[in-house]
This record gives C-alpha cells, sequence and structure tokens, in this order.
C-alpha cells in the first residue's frame, strides 16, 4: 500500500481559506511522488467572507468552509471530525488566512490565539504516533498551540508573527521562501510558501521539498 497524507483545508482563496496555489502544489507534489493523499476541511461557517477583487469583507455573506474547501479537492473531501491518524502517515497543512481565521483565530487574537477544537484532536493523534507534519505560510503559528512548545518552526521572516510564535513557546527560525525549518526531534517541518513567495514557482520550491522531507520522514 502507498504511503497516505491528510491534507487539512481551511475554505478556498488566499484571504479567507486555503491558499489554491500552495494547497495545489502540496497535492500535485505528492501525486508526482505516488503518494495518496485525502483533503478534510471542518464543517463549519467561515469566519467572513472576503472578496477577492477588492480585498474587502462581503457584508452579509457566508460560506462553508467544508463546501469551499470542496472546490480544491474536486469534490473529493471530507468532514475534519472523520480524520483518523491510524489511517495516514502523515499529515499537511496549506497556508492562506483560512488557517488565521478558521483553523484558529490568530488574525483576531495573536499571541492569545486558540485552535479549532476538531483540528487540535485529530492533529493529537499524528503527534502521539509521531507521524510527520507538514505546515506552510501562516499554518505554522499554530503549532505552539497544536503540537507544543519548543518546536522548531519558520513563518520565513516577518517579525510579527516569528514574535508571537517565540511567546507561545515556539521556537522560530528565519526561513528563506526556498528552504524549509525541519524539528526532527518532532518530526515538524515547515516552509514559508507565499508568506515571501512573489511567484508561484518561488512557492514551488519549498511546497516541494517540504512534501520531499515527509516522504523521507514517513519512511523512517
Amino acid at each position: 500500500m502507498s504511503k497516505q497524507v491528510a491534507v487539512i483545508l481551511s475554505g478556498c482563496g488566499v484571504h479567507d481559506g486555503s491558499e489554491i496555489y500552495e494547497t495545489t502544489l502540496t497535492l500535485l507534489r505528492l501525486d508526482q511522488l505516488g503518494i495518496g493523499y485525502r483533503c478534510f476541511a471542518p464543517d463549519i461557517d467561515q469566519q467572513h467572507v472576503i472578496d477577492h477583487r477588492s480585498g474587502e469583507v462581503a457584508q452579509g455573506e457566508s460560506r462553508n468552509v467544508l463546501t469551499e474547501s470542496a472546490r480544491l479537492a474536486r469534490g473529493e473531501i471530507s468532514p475534519l471530525v472523520e480524520l483518523a491518524a491510524d489511517d495516514f502517515d502523515a499529515a499537511i497543512l496549506p497556508g492562506g488566512f483560512g488557517a488565521a481565521k478558521n483553523l484558529s483565530n490568530f488574525a483576531e487574537a495573536g499571541a492569545d490565539l486558540r485552535v479549532l477544537g476538531e483540528l487540535a484532536e485529530a492533529l493529537a493523534g499524528f503527534r502521539e504516533a509521531r507521524k510527520p507534519i507538514g505546515l506552510m505560510c501562516i499554518s505554522p503559528v499554530m503549532v505552539p498551540r497544536l503540537l507544543g512548545t519548543g518546536i522548531a518552526v519558520t513563518i520565513g521572516n516577518d517579525p510579527g508573527v516569528a514574535g508571537a510564535v517565540s511567546s507561545m513557546g515556539g521556537l522560530h527560525r528565519s526561513c528563506g521562501v526556498g528552504d524549509i525549518v525541519v524539528d526532527f526531534e518532532n518530526r515538524v517541518v515547515t516552509t514559508p510558501a507565499y508568506m515571501l513567495a512573489t511567484r508561484i514557482s518561488e512557492a514551488a520550491t519549498g511546497i516541494f521539498k517540504l512534501v520531499d522531507r515527509l516522504d523521507e520522514l514517513m519512511a523512517l
């Protein structure tokens, strides 16, 4: 049986869900390596809906995170509550502001963030089984709350976000767009992706490295 990875999404679109390029590049690299995957997302309402042309909140509009994430997964998606770590060898969380608005409240609360309970529950199984977890873009900011303190991660080099990671007990490491930070002891791999990327090819370099490293860690 091929390796299997759970990909956890937070909507569809950089400003209020999962970053589309990051998600697509992740799925592409998994497929290129012959790794199976299944997408999951919480069945909850988005914090709000952003008009991606104007960048403004679409007043009076509401969307469901699972339904929107299904756009990225071409309909092949399951509710996050159904994710069982026993069925997978690793987990990956693409970025996008859905991670900071729907999977957590970092966008509002900063270092006082809370993570979605069903996300914490799902990832606890991976953590306990020492199965590798990859996070990109803004998603690594959740690591101290999701997986515990003292874990090395990167969101690139933004001082405000890096400071929030440190204040929560995380270990932030500055990192270029095309590189990754690997915490071997805790089996966590992170990359800045669109926290720094200005082109899709830049994001691809780091994301491909992240998936490649997870592939190696799944074999250990």
